[in-house]
């Protein structure tokens, strides 16, 4: 069953572009999150919305949230990516599809590509906003505007 707003969002791990363990007991209900899934590194609307998101990175900082980044990709893709466009956030690697499914996130494009969705979070680990968009470059403004009203 999908997440929707109102739910929190639940437990789950994986492993970060560094290769490190994360756990999401360790951000969720600490500060305001944004979690946006994303079909695939190094392709043209996910460089141009992790891209989007690491322009704005600063601004998401400034009002107290984090960027997460999940895509199927390995922990190796997440760090040639991230090392590539000089990301400052968190990217995951849910590679067994878990978090994906955890979330409730569809594929796109009758099922050829994972799904694009940003899911905004409060400090309390309550989703405010689901945003459910293949136009990669309209998730940022969106989060932004969802975070400023949860902080502001």
């Amino acid at each position: 069953m999908a997440l929707g707003v109102g739910d929190k969002i639940p437990k789950f791990s994986a492993k970060d572009g560094n290769g490190d363990d994360f756990d999401s007991v360790s951000i969720v209900g600490k500060k305001p999150i944004v979690f946006y899934f994303y079909p695939k590194d190094q392709t043209p609307g996910c460089t141009a919305q992790a891209c989007g998101f690491r322009d704005k990175y600063e601004d998401f900082k400034v009002l107290g949230a984090e960027v997460i980044g999940i895509s199927s990709d390995t922990v190796a893709s997440h760090q040639k990516f991230a090392k590539q466009y000089k990301l400052p956030f968190t990217l995951l690697s849910d590679n067994d599809k878990k978090i994906r499914t955890l979330f409730g996130v569809k594929p796109d494009l009758f099922g050829l590509l994972p799904g694009r969705v940003t899911y905004v979070v409060d400090k309390n680990g309550i989703i405010q906003l689901i945003f459910d968009s293949l136009v990669a470059t309209n998730h940022i403004p969106r989060a932004l505007e969802a975070i400023k009203k949860i902080v502001l």
